[in-house]
C-alpha cells in the first residue's frame, strides 16, 4: 500500500488533512473521503481556501454553516472505496484514503503545478473538490463554486497567496509593505544599471548584513509607484523552503513568474557549489544568459571571486558597502514601528542611535545595518521576556515596557560577554584614564604604558584605517618584565575581560606545516574539519587582544600571515572563511636584544643595540606594518617590591573569599624578595616564591588548625624563615 508524499503538501494543506482525519474518526468512518476534506477546509480559518469560501459566500448570499451541515450529512450517508493509499498524520498514525480523494489530490497537484507552485495549497484542494466526478462537486457547484469561478479567485493574491514565490512589487501595491530607509546614492546607481540597453543582470556585492536585500526591496517599492526602470513590472523571490524541498521546480517557477520583471536570488553563489545538482546550476546559468527576466543576486566579494566570475560580462556589479552609523540610526528609526508591533512594546527615541553606535563598536564582525538590527531584536526580545513572571530583570516591567539604552547595553552584554557596566562606560572618559588604569597593574613600565595608550587612543577616536587592526605592536624586553601582563590588562580594559586575550605560543609554530594549525588545513587535507586555532577564535571573539608570544621563533611563513593581518585586517582560513581583525589589537612579544636592555652599563646605547638585533631578524616590510615597537625596562628593586605587593594582594583576596583574613608583614615581604635568586628574570620568580613560602604553608595551617570563618592570621619572619600564626 502506497503513502502520500508529505512534501507535496503546503503547511496549510497538511493541517487540513490532519483536521479532516479527526473529523473522520469523530463520524465513525474508516476512509478519508472528499467530504471530510471539505469540512476541514470550511472549519480551518486563516487559509487561502477559507478566504475564498468566505468571499464567495458573501457574494452569492449563502452561509458556510449550511454548506457544513449538508456536507456532514452526506458523509454520514455514504462510504467510499479504498484507494490502497494512505496518509501519515503529524501524530505518527496512518489513515487510508478513498479512491475519490486520491483522484482529487492528484487533480490538486495538477492545478498547483499549472499555477507554478511547488506544493498543493488549500485553495488547490478546494478547486479539485469542485471538479466533475468528485462526490463534493454537487455541494459546491450548487452554490456557484465551480472550477471556472474558482480560477478567478485563485488569481487574487489577497485571497490565494503564492507559496513558492512572492512578488515584492505586488505586495507593495496592495499595502503589504514594511517601512524602509532609502540609501539614495546606491539606489540611484542601481536604477542606472538597470536602465542600460542589453543584458541587465546584476550582482549586489557586499558583506552579509550590509543591506543588499533592503536595496533590492527599495527598488521594488519604486517599481510599485511607477518610478522604476523601464519595462520592469515585478520583483520575484523564491521561498527558501521551496528551494529546499524541490529546487529544480522552484527555480523553474521563479524564472517563469518573473518574466517581464526581476528574479531576486539572495546568496546566488550557492547555486554554483560543487554539491549542487547540475540541473539546478543549468537553470541559474541559463537565466543569466537570457535577457528576460533580469536576475538580481547577492554575494560577498569572496563568493564572487571564487564562484561568480564565470558569469562574465553579461552581469554588472554594484558594491554595497556597510551602512554608516548615521545611516544605520536612520534605518532603525524607519523600522522602529515594525519592531514595536512585532514585540508589542515601545522603543525609546534614543535607542536606535545607541544601537547603531554599540553595534558598530562591538559587533563589527557583522556589517551595519545587519548587526544593529540583530542587536535591536535582542534588546526587544529581552524586554518582552522581562514582562513574564519569574523572568523579569526589571521588577517594574509592564506589558507596555519601553526599550531604552540600558536594555540595549544588557542585550549587547549577553551577545558579547562584556559586562554591561563596561559597555555603558563613557568612551571619552574611559580612554582619557587609560594610562592610569594600566599603570595600576603594570609596574615599572610607565614609558611602555604611555606608548601603547597613545596608539590605542588614536585608533579609538577613528584616526586609523577602519580595515586594519586597532593597533599592531611589538613588545621587546627580557622575561618577566610585564609584556604578557600588559596584554592581559589591555584586554580587560578595552573589552571587559581577560578572557578576550587570545595567546599563541610561537615556539609551537616553528615548522612550515604548522601554518595549517594556525589557519586550518585546506579541503582534502588532514585536519580540515578542525579549523584554525587563530582564525576560529577571532571569528568567535572579534573584539580581542591577540598575543603572539616569542614571535621571533615562528617560521617565516607564519610571519607572512601576520604581515597580512596587520596590513589588511583580515585572514582567510583553509575553508575560505574570513576572520576580521579590525576590532582586534595585535601584540607580538620578543626577547630579541634583551641582553642589551638588562645591561645597565650600556646606558642609552642599550636600546640602539636592541633595535639592531630586531632589524637583523625581521624584514623591513614586517617592521613597517607595526604601529610601534615598545621596549620594556628591566625590573628595579623598587618595581619588584610593588609587584610583590600586587601578587600578595591577590593572595589575601583569595583567602578572604574562603573566610580567612591574612596580614603579611613588611619584614615578611622583604624576606620573600630576598629569595629571588634571579632578579634578571624580572617578576616571574615571585609567583613561585609566593607559592612555596606562603600558599603551601598556609594550606598546611588550614588543614592542621581548621580555623573558624572570620579568623585572622599573620605571616611574619621567625628566625631564618616565615611563620604563619593566629593573629
Amino acid at each position: 500500500m502506497g503513502t502520500l508524499n508529505p512534501n507535496l503538501l503546503s503547511k496549510h494543506a497538511s493541517l487540513i488533512l490532519n483536521a479532516s482525519a479527526k473529523i473522520m474518526t469523530s463520524l465513525g468512518k474508516r476512509l478519508l473521503m472528499p467530504e471530510m476534506v471539505l469540512l476541514g477546509l470550511i472549519r480551518t480559518p486563516d487559509t487561502s481556501a477559507r478566504r475564498i469560501l468566505d468571499k464567495i459566500a458573501t457574494e452569492r448570499g449563502f452561509k458556510l454553516a449550511d454548506l457544513d451541515r449538508e456536507t456532514e450529512a452526506q458523509v454520514k450517508a455514504r462510504d467510499g472505496r479504498p484507494a490502497d493509499f494512505g496518509f501519515v498524520l503529524d501524530s505518527g498514525g496512518r489513515i487510508d484514503l478513498s479512491d475519490e480523494l486520491l483522484q482529487a489530490i492528484d487533480d490538486a497537484l495538477t492545478i498547483a503545478q499549472a499555477a507554478d507552485e511547488v506544493w498543493i495549497g488549500s485553495e488547490h484542494l478546494l478547486s479539485s473538490l469542485s471538479q466533475r466526478g468528485i462526490s463534493t462537486a454537487g455541494l459546491l457547484q450548487a452554490r456557484g463554486i465551480t472550477p471556472a469561478a474558482l480560477t478567478t479567485y485563485l488569481k487574487d493574491r489577497t485571497l490565494a497567496r503564492k507559496m513558492t514565490t512572492r512578488d515584492w512589487v505586488a505586495e507593495a501595491k496592495s499595502g503589504e509593505v514594511t517601512a524602509v530607509y532609502f540609501r539614495e546614492n546606491l539606489l540611484r546607481e542601481l536604477m542606472s544599471l538597470l536602465s542600460l540597453a542589453g543584458p541587465r543582470h546584476l550582482l549586489l556585492i557586499g558583506p552579509a548584513g550590509s543591506g543588499r536585500r533592503s536595496l533590492a526591496y527599495s527598488l521594488a517599492l519604486l517599481i510599485a509607484e511607477g518610478k522604476g526602470p523601464r519595462a520592469i513590472t515585478s520583483m520575484i523571490e523564491i521561498a527558501e523552503s521551496a528551494l529546499l524541498d524541490n529546487p529544480i521546480e522552484a527555480l523553474r517557477s521563479g524564472v517563469k513568474q518573473s518574466a517581464g520583471g526581476c528574479l531576486f536570488l539572495p546568496n546566488v553563489a550557492r547555486f554554483f557549489e560543487r554539491s549542487i545538482a547540475p540541473q539546478v546550476q543549468a537553470i541559474v546559468q541559463k537565466a543569466f544568459l537570457n535577457i528576460d527576466p533580469i536576475v538580481i543576486g547577492t554575494a560577498t566579494e569572496t563568493e564572487y571571486n571564487e564562484s561568480l566570475k564565470q558569469l562574465g560580462s553579461n552581469v554588472h556589479r554594484l558594491h554595497v558597502p556597510p551602512a554608516t552609523i548615521e545611516e544605520t540610526s536612520a534605518i532603525l528609526n524607519a523600522l522602529k514601528s515594525k519592531f514595536e508591533t512585532e514585540y508589542t512594546l515601545t522603543i525609546a527615541s534614543s535607542s536606535p542611535s545607541t544601537v547603531a553606535v554599540m553595534a558598530s563598536r562591538y559587533l563589527s564582525s557583522n556589517a551595519l545595518p545587519g548587526a544593529a538590527a540583530q542587536l535591536m531584536h535582542r534588546a526587544c526580545a529581552l524586554v518582552r521576556m522581562s514582562t513574564q513572571k519569574d523572568l523579569a530583570y526589571k521588577p517594574d516591567a509592564r506589558p507596555d515596557a519601553t526599550v531604552d539604552p540600558d536594555d540595549v547595553m544588557l542585550a549587547l552584554s549577553q551577545m558579547t560577554g562584556i559586562p554591561a557596566s563596561k559597555l555603558g562606560q563613557d568612551e571619552r572618559t574611559k580612554y582619557a584614564a587609560m594610562a592610569e588604569y594600566l599603570k595600576s597593574r603594570i609596574i615599572g613600565q610607565d614609558e611602555a604604558v604611555l606608548a601603547i595608550s597613545r596608539a590605542v587612543k588614536t585608533a579609538r577616536v577613528g584616526l586609523k584605517d577602519p580595515k586594519r587592526p586597532i593597533g599592531s605592536f611589538l613588545f621587546l624586553g627580557p622575561t618577566g618584565v610585564g609584556k604578557t601582563e600588559l596584554a592581559k590588562a589591555l584586554a580587560e580594559f578595552m573589552f571587559g575581560s581577560e578572557d578576550n586575550l587570545i595567546t599563541l605560543d610561537m615556539t609551537e609554530y616553528q615548522q612550515e606545516d604548522s601554518l595549517n594549525r594556525l589557519i586550518g588545513a585546506a579541503p582534502g587535507y588532514v585536519g580540515f574539519e578542525g579549523g584554525g586555532q587563530l582564525t576560529d577564535r577571532v571569528r568567535q571573539t572579534p573584539y580581542c587582544v591577540v598575543l603572539f608570544d616569542e614571535c621571533e621563533k615562528a617560521h617565516p611563513r607564519i610571519l607572512d600571515v601576520l604581515l597580512q593581518v596587520m596590513d589588511e585586517g583580515r585572514l582567510t582560513d583553509g575553508q575560505g572563511r574570513v576572520a576580521a581583525f579590525s576590532d582586534a589589537v595585535i601584540i607580538l612579544t620578543s626577547n630579541l636584544g634583551a641582553q642589551f636592555l638588562v645591561d645597565l652599563s650600556l646606558g642609552d646605547r642599550s636600546r640602539e643595540l636592541a633595535m639592531e638585533a630586531v632589524k637583523e631578524h625581521f624584514r623591513p616590510e614586517f617592521l613597517n606594518r607595526l604601529d610601534e615597537i615598545i621596549m620594556f625596562n628591566s625590573m628595579s628593586p623598587e618595581a619588584l617590591r610593588k609587584v610583590l605587593d600586587l601578587l600578595l594582594k591577590k593572595e589575601v583576596k583569595l583567602a578572604g573569599e574562603r573566610g580567612l583574613a591574612i596580614e603579611v608583614t613588611d619584614a615578611a615581604r622583604t624576606w620573600l624578595l630576598s629569595k629571588n635568586d634571579h632578579p634578571e628574570w624580572g617578576a616571574r620568580p615571585l609567583r613561585r616564591i609566593i607559592q612555596k613560602y606562603v600558599r603551601e604553608p598556609l594550606a598546611d595551617y588550614l588543614l592542621e588548625k581548621n580555623p573558624q570563618a572570620g579568623a585572622k592570621v599573620i605571616v611574619d619572619v621567625e628566625g631564618k624563615g616565615l611563620k604563619i600564626a593566629d593573629f
